[in-house]
């Protein structure tokens, strides 16, 4: 899905919300253990009740790794699935990959071509030459970390370099321009970091920002959208356990769908505010 897809799937969908997949199979409801592929089978259900509310799903890898073979065969499944829909659903692989030249090229060959996503997270620390592999794909999305919620981020992030007075997430924003553009690169920043979301702005005005940590995480929608939408909303907002964990029950589907349209109407009420839709 290219950048002017995404736009006009945001305004005709009136929502950015993304729905994290982490299907932990420890999780789910218990009637769906019967299933053959149960983690699929669960996906599914999520998929079925929300596909009209929401323009992305995002996969974590960690939880479809963690079980092996078969949690590979659940992930395929889970993404050929979704591109039944693909004018409509940005499909995001949560890997986190990053790693020397040689070894990118088959992490983006594994995720953006066998797997056919449309985009990727890529850990940006060994610089430049890790993540380019990554860009040489038309019409598909690399997603930088860039500042993130989790309370390790302080470990390094926002430590400052003597050299220029910039924090190490200011430097990967300022640099990576470089590497990509608006057209193929986006950055997480994390719904926690909401207060840092004017500076990141300030670095990268027109980019789409990847955001996850609203509903359990603890972020807001509200702050999330004041600090850093756009004239192009340029803002993917996620939220995994909020809704597709809200319910461990038959109804598991029902459920998400009521906790997702709640979302998506609180992102309508943001796109019309700013004169989106």
């Amino acid at each position: 899905m290219n950048r002017a897809k995404l736009i006009e799937t945001i305004r005709r969908k009136k929502s950015f919300l993304c729905i994290g997949l982490d299907a932990d199979i420890n999780k789910i409801p218990k009637h769906l253990h019967s299933k053959g592929d149960p983690v699929f089978e669960f996906n599914k259900g999520i998929i079925d009740a929300t596909r009209d509310l929401a323009i992305a799903y995002k996969p974590n890898l960690a939880f479809y790794e963690s079980r092996g073979p078969e949690g590979w065969i659940s992930l395929r499944k889970t993404i050929e699935y979704l591109k039944q829909w693909n004018n409509e659903i940005l499909t995001i692989a949560d890997a986190k990959r990053g790693d020397i030249g040689n070894t990118s090229k088959h992490y983006a060959k594994t995720f953006l071509e066998y797997l056919n996503f449309d985009a990727i997270t890529v850990a940006p620390y060994m610089g430049e030459d890790s993540v380019s592999p990554f860009l040489e794909y038309d019409e598909k999305w690399v997603i930088l970390l860039a500042l993130t919620s989790n309370k390790g981020a302080l470990d390094f992030q926002m430590i400052r370099s003597a050299e220029n007075d910039k924090t190490l997430f200011e430097n990967v924003l300022t640099i990576s321009q470089k590497w990509g553009n608006e057209e193929n690169m986006m950055y997480v920043v994390g719904a926690t970091q909401a207060e840092m979301l004017q500076q990141v702005r300030k670095i990268i005005p027109d980019h789409f920002l990847l955001v996850p940590g609203i509903g359990a995480q603890g972020g807001s929608l509200e702050e999330v959208a004041k600090n850093g939408i756009n004239n192009d909303c340029g803002l993917i907002v996620n939220s995994s356990r909020g809704i597709i964990f809200a319910d461990e029950t038959e109804s598991y589907a029902e459920v998400a769908r009521e906790k997702a349209l709640v979302v998506q109407g609180e992102m309508r009420s943001i796109l019309t505010e700013h004169g989106i839709v």
